[in-house]
């Protein structure tokens, strides 16, 4: 049976990388920061193409893709309906005056993420990376309560522009610009349970350190404006937080002065077997913040609240106090309608629920098969295995994953090792990934985890 590209099992021509990919790699060094790409120990693959949950190299390797190019192509990568939407919007108008003489398919957009978002979040402020989203959020927040104070969480990613850059838990992106960032920003612990030894234990710690941090930024004059969170943080490491720890959270905004941001840019679309991963836990931000997954192809990202806190920002007087060139770019808004009516009308959002249910149960199978798994974790198509060197310390086994990230790759899967110590195994494929593709990836995967923890 042939199948098409898209569907298809790994099919590698050359070594991994291949002699095209790393002349390609030599090149991009010559003209490209080398901050951006990294060639240790071995250099990466250079894309060609891409469709469905396949990618092909510029050595004609065909690979499985467990990434979903940073959980973007939810709908696959190259979906044939965005692809002829970005086609035919490009033909007929491929820019706008975003914030002065709109274009009409930006209102068509913003409608349907009012649709889509969930609570009573019905007004929007587009952009283009998730971190300026992000910065959205905060700058609504401000303005919404004056107070400039923001509470964000241990494992944390919200992006690397300065602003989100101050929210993003992580030392090693934090410390080279720490004199430039907002002083304002406190982290509490996320209820992580394989860290705190338990679902309760973690609660507990989280919930008691955010109320002592607010109490005590209020006492100190800096009082918090805004509660920036992810439901479930991509990477952080696949962490689903201890059940009631959104609603707590949720709870110390409610009667006070203090805006509850949700950052899905990573979650959101059905990545988790809901629309927003929000909905597991049944409740709502003030804010929520989307990215990666609302167009599928482009740079495009949205910060949605409610009326009343959106309200903060004044009407326009002929200057907006926060835009850009490319606010609501026609073709991004293309893209973002064709994507989300492909995610409904082919079912994505069940479909991510009950292939991850299935993804879920035999990853944590490799428990009982494999020391080195310390804890299996996830929500529809967004499962992590945290690989560690002794189940007892729970040291992260950091290299033990690049090793099976790189042995994966040489066999045809792409994998990424995700959380501050780079030990979590994520899966997160194309929500249109194909039983058949997946099962593949995963016993490659599997053999990779056995053989390095052996070795």
């Amino acid at each position: 049976m042939v199948r098409r590209f898209g569907e298809r099992l790994p099919r590698l021509r050359t070594r991994v990388p291949g002699p095209s990919s790393e002349a390609v790699v030599r090149r991009l060094r010559a003209v490209e920061s080398p901050n951006l790409v990294c060639v240790a120990p071995a250099p990466p693959i250079v894309w060609r193409q891409a469709r469905g949950a396949n990618v092909r190299d510029v050595d004609g390797n065909i690979y499985i893709d467990l990434t979903a190019g940073f959980a973007v192509a939810a709908a696959g990568h190259s979906n044939r309906r965005v692809a002829r939407a970005i086609g035919a919007q490009a033909r007929r108008l491929a820019h706008g005056l975003g914030d002065v003489h709109p274009p009409e398919i930006k209102l068509r957009l913003l409608e349907r993420l009012s649709e889509l978002a969930p609570g009573r979040l019905k007004v929007t402020i587009l952009a283009s990376a998730g971190a300026e989203a992000v910065e959205v959020a905060l700058k609504t927040a401000w303005l919404r309560t004056g107070r400039p104070g923001v509470l964000a969480f241990t494992g944390g990613y919200h992006g690397l522009t300065l602003g989100a850059l101050a929210t993003t838990w992580r030392r090693e992106f934090r410390d080279p610009f720490r004199a430039q960032l907002c002083p304002g920003v406190l982290f509490a612990p996320y209820a992580v349970p394989y860290q705190a030894g338990g679902a309760d234990a973690a609660l507990a710690t989280a919930l008691q350190e955010t109320e002592r941090l607010l109490v005590e930024a209020a006492a100190a004059g800096a009082p918090v404006g805004a509660i920036l969170v992810e439901p479930v943080q991509g990477r952080g490491g696949i962490v689903v937080p201890a059940a009631g720890f959104l609603a707590g959270l949720r709870s110390f905004c409610d009667g006070r002065e203090l805006v509850l941001i949700f950052d899905e840019v990573y979650t959101g679309f059905g990545r988790t077997g809901r629309w927003f991963a929000c909905e597991h836990a049944g409740v709502v931000p003030d804010i929520l913040v989307v990215g990666k997954a609302l167009s599928g192809a482009l740079p495009l990202s949205a910060a949605v609240g409610t009326r009343e806190v959106m309200e903060a920002w004044p009407a326009s007087m002929g200057e907006a106090i926060h835009t850009s060139t490319f606010l609501g770019n026609p073709i991004a808004c293309a893209a973002a309608l064709a994507h989300l009516e492909e995610i409904e009308r082919r079912g994505l959002v069940e479909r991510a629920r009950h292939l991850g249910e299935w993804l879920s149960a035999r990853l944590q199978t490799w428990k009982e098969r494999h020391t080195a798994v310390g804890d299996v974790r996830g929500l529809g198509l967004m499962q992590g295995v945290e690989l560690v060197e002794h189940r007892g310390t729970r040291r992260p086994a950091t290299e033990m994953a690049a090793r099976v990230v790189q042995a994966a790759l040489g066999r045809g899967v792409l994998l990424l090792a995700e959380g501050p110590s780079a030990n979590v195994l994520a899966f997160t494929p194309p929500l249109v990934i194909t039983r058949l593709q997946l099962e593949y990836a995963v016993d490659v995967v599997e053999e990779e985890v056995a053989r390095a923890a052996s070795s």
